[in-house]
């Protein structure tokens, strides 16, 4: 069975996060606990690089601001 991985927002803070598909929550370093169905989702991968190298993107077309941040 491959694993696939979920690329979503945290409901609280907006940063973009990515689980593995099977997980119902993930904590966001915002401190929320996500419920991923709640969540916005952006995206699947197969692969847990991809999710990253996504996420990185998705970032860095929201702001020139390297790392986390709270979307406004």
């Amino acid at each position: 069975m491959t694993k696939k991985y979920i690329i979503f927002q945290c409901t609280n803070c907006g940063r973009y996060l990515y689980t593995d598909k099977q997980h119902k929550t993930r904590q966001c370093p915002c401190g929320k606990q996500v419920k991923i169905k709640k969540a916005k989702k952006i995206g699947e991968t197969k692969k847990p690089k991809e999710a990253r190298q996504a996420i990185r993107k998705l970032q860095k077309e929201k702001s020139d601001t390297q790392g986390f941040f709270k979307y406004k």
